[in-house]
């Protein structure tokens, strides 16, 4: 019984033995077959996503300097729409001014031609009214004598008298 269990013994050993060279047989031919396209498989993995982990970096940090610019470009904008408003109710106001300005000197101007026609046509009244005057004095004289009176003597007399009363009147 004892030789039965040596044999035994030596048969197991010599199958675990087998399976042990089996197995390490079977890892060698798994590292040489499978385990380096494995890793090499895991390592570009792990390879493309640090590269899109650095790039979505890149692409954020990128996004918040154009995000930057463009709030300064705005507010720049708004600055440059602010200043043009303000120079449009500047010259806005200028425009008034003068218009306003031009408009009062055209009315003074206006008037002062106004006062000088009033002027004139009331000396040319005046001369009219003394011609006038001086005609009918004479036609009345001439009719109240019955005889014609040098014209240019009657209307000299009449012209003192009126020019009299004209300056009667203006005291």
């Amino acid at each position: 019984m004892l030789s039965h269990l040596v044999v035994g013994s030596a048969l197991y050993f010599g199958d675990s033995l087998f399976y042990a060279i089996c197995f390490l047989l079977l890892l060698w031919i798994v590292k040489v077959l499978a385990w380096k396209p494995v890793t090499k498989m895991m390592q570009d993995r792990a390879d493309k996503i640090s590269s899109d982990i650095d790039s979505a970096e890149k692409s954020r940090t990128e996004a918040a300097g154009l995000v930057e610019q463009r709030q300064t470009a705005l507010n720049a904008s708004r600055g440059e729409a602010q200043t043009i408003v303000q120079n449009a109710k500047t010259n806005g106001q200028q425009q008034r001014d003068q218009i306003m300005a031009q408009a009062q000197t055209d009315a003074q101007t206006l008037k002062a031609n106004a006062q000088k026609d009033i002027a004139q046509e009331r000396e040319d009244a005046l001369a009219g009214a003394r011609n006038d005057v001086a005609d009918l004095s004479i036609e009345i004289a001439s009719k109240i004598i019955q005889r014609e009176l040098n014209a240019d003597d009657q209307k000299a007399l009449i012209d003192s008298y009126i020019e009299g009363l004209g300056k009667h009147h203006e005291s």
